[in-house]
């Protein structure tokens, strides 16, 4: 059943959770920062499309089960429509068992979050596996 509504969101809102960069060798290619995000391109070329960014700071498994990982550690999600992201943010907390999800504010954002991915890369590298996650601590 969670498979069917997901992919009726898909449909109705675009969850995008790619990042912008290209694995020619072990890292990835600098980011160019006067791009935009993936998912910003997405939201231009379907103006109608609910985008809402997430996921895309994690390892697949953990982007379904938050509670690999012990602790409260976050997601982000960034989008225009706050109906979309309230949305997705339920999606997370209640199917996938996040606990702390921040809004960083509207598909602009998204560039942020997709920036993470050079340190990922490199403490995927130094930890020897990628079941890990960030914390903000406040």
């Amino acid at each position: 059943m969670k498979r069917f509504i997901i992919l009726v969101l898909i449909f109705l809102t675009a969850c995008s959770s790619s990042n912008p960069a290209s694995f020619f060798n072990v890292t990835p290619a600098p980011f160019n920062l006067n791009m935009s995000s993936t998912s910003e391109q997405i939201q231009r070329a379907f103006p109608e499309a609910r985008v809402v960014k997430s996921l895309n700071t994690v390892n697949c498994n953990l982007m379904v089960n938050a509670a690999l990982l012990p602790g409260d550690h976050v997601i982000f999600v960034s989008g225009n429509d706050a109906d979309a992201k309230a949305q997705v943010t339920s999606i997370l907390k209640e199917w996938f068992g996040w606990q702390t999800v921040i809004d960083l504010g509207d598909i602009t954002t998204a560039r942020a979050a997709e920036m993470l991915l050079p340190i990922w890369i490199n403490l995927m590298g130094k930890l020897g596996t990628p079941l890990f996650n960030f914390k903000i601590v406040r």
